[in-house]
């Protein structure tokens, strides 16, 4: 359109040469820069506004499904919300009405009280059962000592269970015990003070000394040259080896004694042996019976019977008898029995302190009401209520 002349300009060429000679030349190039720099600027903001658009379009699609998806969440949410709705609606329908709701508040109010009140009575006679039966103890006690006295004269034993019934009566800590616990003292003190001898020690020792009667023997008496003429004429010439075995065997059947006026034992058999250690065994062992239950006449009499069958069966001169002799005649003496206390007034005055004890405690359930009304129920805050 800038090169094209119109045929009113191609007429006229020489009017218009002296005004075209006149004017500058016109550029017709950056004319035509200019409208394509302006083209190029219209259609990079037609592209701008088209890509803006799609954005805008596509984020628009994202909030709608975002939106769809909310609202997706929203129906399932409601779908729960009314299922639970129809199950709480089933379960009150099950539940009963109102009255007969404060009808068994009420009712598990009353047994709750009632139940507070059998525990106090069932902690009450629990307590004095209790006592019952340590008192009872106490007594069992006393009665187990007296009979320790009584049938084995055992003394520490007898201290223990005494010093466990005082014990349990201080425990009690009623002023009502005093009686009896001064009983108890005394008895205490006299069974502390009483002699108590080692009847289990002397058991022992006799059980070792029937032990050494089963080894006990019988000496054979044998010749001894004193020396004089036959020792010299022993000792002279070759034959004093042959002389001498001579007079060793000859001395087995014959002996010669110039002290004819001393008491000399037979010789004891096999079976009159036997015979003698057992019946120093079964005297030995009734002394350890004897000595076990205090029986002093016993333990005493088989002693002397233990002696005598010693003396009248084994000489003088045996080491083992004489050492076994010599014990037995030590023991003889030996005490084993002992004046035990007599424990019969303390176990009166435990026995008369528990009828008393006894006697108090129906006295005061007698006196107590026999029926007691129930724990009422609170009342409620819409009773409470004006």
């Amino acid at each position: 359109m800038s090169e094209a002349t119109s045929p009113k300009e191609q007429e006229q060429p020489a009017q218009d040469a002296p005004a075209a000679a006149l004017a500058p030349p016109i550029k017709p190039t950056a004319r035509g820069t200019g409208l394509a720099l302006l083209a190029l600027l219209l259609g990079a903001a037609g592209v701008a506004a088209g890509a803006w658009s799609a954005w805008q379009l596509r984020g628009l699609e994202a909030r709608e499904q975002q939106q769809l998806e909310q609202l997706q969440a929203a129906r399932s949410q409601a779908e729960a919300l009314a299922q639970r709705t129809q199950s709480l609606d089933a379960r009150l329908q099950q539940l009963p009405p109102a009255a007969e709701l404060e009808d068994r508040r009420r009712l598990l109010a009353q047994l709750q009280g009632d139940q507070q009140l059998l525990n106090q009575r069932l902690e009450t006679v629990l307590g004095a059962s209790r006592q019952d039966w340590r008192l009872a103890e106490a007594e069992h006690l006393l009665r187990l000592a007296s009979l320790r006295l009584s049938a084995l004269q055992d003394i520490n034993s007898a201290t223990a269970l005494v010093q466990g019934a005082d014990e349990i009566l201080r425990d009690q800590d009623d002023p009502a015990a005093f009686a009896a616990r001064e009983q108890l003292a005394k008895s205490l003190e006299a069974l502390r003070t009483t002699n108590d001898p080692d009847r289990t020690g002397l058991f022992l020792q006799l059980g070792a000394l029937r032990e050494q009667v089963a080894q006990l023997s019988a000496l054979n008496p044998a010749f001894e040259s004193q020396g004089g003429v036959l020792g010299d004429l022993v000792a002279e010439g070759d034959g004093a080896s042959w002389w001498a075995e001579w007079l060793e065997t000859l001395s087995q059947y014959f002996r010669l004694d110039f002290d004819a006026d001393r008491n000399i034992r037979p010789l004891l058999a096999g079976q009159s042996l036997t015979q003698v250690r057992l019946a120093l065994s079964l005297a030995l062992e009734q002394a350890q019976w004897a000595a076990l239950h205090g029986q002093s006449q016993v333990y005493r009499q088989a002693l002397q019977q233990a002696h005598a069958v010693l003396t009248g069966n084994f000489n003088q001169d045996n080491p083992d008898s004489r050492a076994l002799r010599a014990r037995i005649a030590e023991l003889i003496d030996r005490p084993i029995e002992v004046a035990t206390p007599d424990l019969s007034g303390t176990l009166t005055a435990v026995q008369a302190y528990l009828q008393r004890k006894q006697s108090a405690r129906e006295r005061v359930e007698s006196a107590a009401p026999v029926n007691e009304l129930p724990v009422e129920a609170a009342p409620s805050a819409e009773e409470a209520r004006p």
